[in-house]
């Protein structure tokens, strides 16, 4: 068993708080980062959809484009069927007139696709145009949001250094023994090392402690740890 003076079990005290609070601090934080990471993600989750819908324009963008040039040479093949009739017999002249017809016939089509391309473009662009300037004011709004936050959280951010620094402070002056045995608990029971007991009952799991551990802890002879979840006792009366 270790060994343990009054002073020490003072030390393990005032460790465990500076323990606890840097442990509430960064817990804290851990929410703000959180909070701060669904506001990026918000931003992020727009401009996905941004980006997708300029890739759909770029599509139509493509087929309009691809549209306007099948139009360009089915006119050309009108034309150069056109210039051919005075050249060919009467055989051909009308194969030619009917090539001719087939393609006047086409163009209405294709400048129908032509221009339900450019419809479909004008409003593409006016969504585009409508969403750019969403994304600029959800951006200018997320990042005044996150700098609200930071600046809230920034005096949790300094207090959380002081509480370290004291930590190791206090950590110096304690019996490595003592120190090692806090951290074992400490890291096994998520930060709390030392509880205490009172009326025979362990603060840290609220369990009964058999009174003759009970005695042992009142003495203050020896570090004792709870039967059941291993943390570090201590009773207050005793420290008076």
């Amino acid at each position: 068993m270790i060994e343990i003076t009054k002073a020490e079990v003072n030390t393990l005290i005032q460790l465990q708080k500076a323990e606890t609070e840097t442990l509430e601090i960064e817990h804290y934080l851990k929410g703000v980062e959180k909070e701060k990471a669904l506001l990026e993600a918000r931003l992020t989750e727009f401009k996905e959809g941004l980006d997708r819908l300029k890739s759909e324009l770029e599509i139509i963008n493509k087929a309009c484009s691809d549209a306007d040039l099948e139009v360009k040479l089915n006119d050309d093949r009108i034309e150069k069927s056109s210039a051919n009739l005075k050249k060919v017999n009467s055989k051909d002249y009308a194969l030619l007139l009917r090539e001719i017809d087939n393609n006047k016939k086409r163009r209405e089509s294709l400048e129908n696709l032509y221009l339900k391309s450019l419809e479909e473009k004008e409003t593409k662009e006016g969504e585009l145009k409508e969403q750019e300037l969403m994304f600029e004011q959800l951006t200018q709004q997320i990042r005044s949001q996150q700098e609200d936050i930071d600046r809230k959280s920034q005096s949790d951010k300094e207090r959380l250094e002081e509480h370290k620094e004291q930590r190791q402070k206090i950590a110096l002056t304690l019996n490595p023994q003592l120190l090692r045995r806090f951290n074992e608990v400490s890291q096994m029971s998520g930060g709390v090392a030392v509880v205490e007991v009172n009326n025979e009952v362990c603060r840290g799991c609220f369990m009964n402690i058999p009174p003759q551990l009970y005695i042992e802890i009142r003495r203050r002879t020896y570090l004792i740890q709870c039967p059941h979840c291993n943390k570090i006792l201590y009773h207050i009366e005793s420290l008076s």
